[in-house]
């Protein structure tokens, strides 16, 4: 049996719909975070053009792998190894970063580190896309996130949904520069950022 997610296969159709587009011009997409597969095999099934490449820390692993082995294309990788604290990653430059969900899980430090760690993972004018739930201004979009967020951090503290101007002060500190917020089903945004050369 493979690993299954109901809410990837719901939003996948949406953020492909974005990620056509960002990535038109990537020839490698590193995604942060593949979780059950889902997307991975998705993403690179309709995105011929691009070599994916996906990663999870060792826990989600096996289920991973198993899908990738079972469904994936030619064009999507065998899964990396990857905790986003331990740097310098042990992956190729790409022109493209993924990752869906993964901010309010990770901890705060852990999400420093994501961005910390992209540089020496990228080429110049790396595209990044982020999906997921943000607050903005300290306001949520949603009643529903509000509950998410208040279930997220009862289940761990550390956890929770960030603050947009939080990350985008990341981003900026990494060399991105914001290019598109697109508003996504379910109360959740995919943000597009450019990597500008300095």
């Amino acid at each position: 049996m493979l690993p299954h997610s109901e809410a990837c296969e719901r939003n996948k159709e949406p953020i492909l719909a974005v990620l056509r587009e960002a990535f038109a011009g990537c020839t490698q997409v590193l995604e942060i975070g593949s979780g059950t597969g889902q997307h991975a095999v998705h993403f690179a099934l309709a995105m011929k053009w691009l070599v994916w490449l996906p990663t999870e820390t060792a826990e989600a692993m096996p289920g991973l792998r198993k899908r990738i082995f079972n469904e994936g294309p030619s064009n999507l990788r065998a899964p990396v190894l990857l905790d986003v604290s331990e740097t310098p990653w042990d992956v190729r430059r790409v022109d493209g970063v993924f990752t869906a969900n993964t901010l309010h899980i990770m901890y705060w430090p852990q999400v420093e580190a994501f961005f910390a760690g992209l540089p020496a993972a990228m080429k110049p004018e790396t595209v990044l896309a982020i999906y997921g739930p943000f607050r903005y201004g300290g306001e949520y979009t949603s009643d529903s996130n509000a509950e998410f967020d208040a279930f997220l951090r009862v289940r761990d503290p550390g956890s929770g949904i960030r603050d947009f101007e939080a990350v985008d002060a990341l981003a900026k500190a990494a060399g991105f520069r914001l290019v598109a917020d697109h508003r996504m089903p379910a109360n959740n945004q995919t943000l597009i950022w450019r990597h500008e050369l300095r």
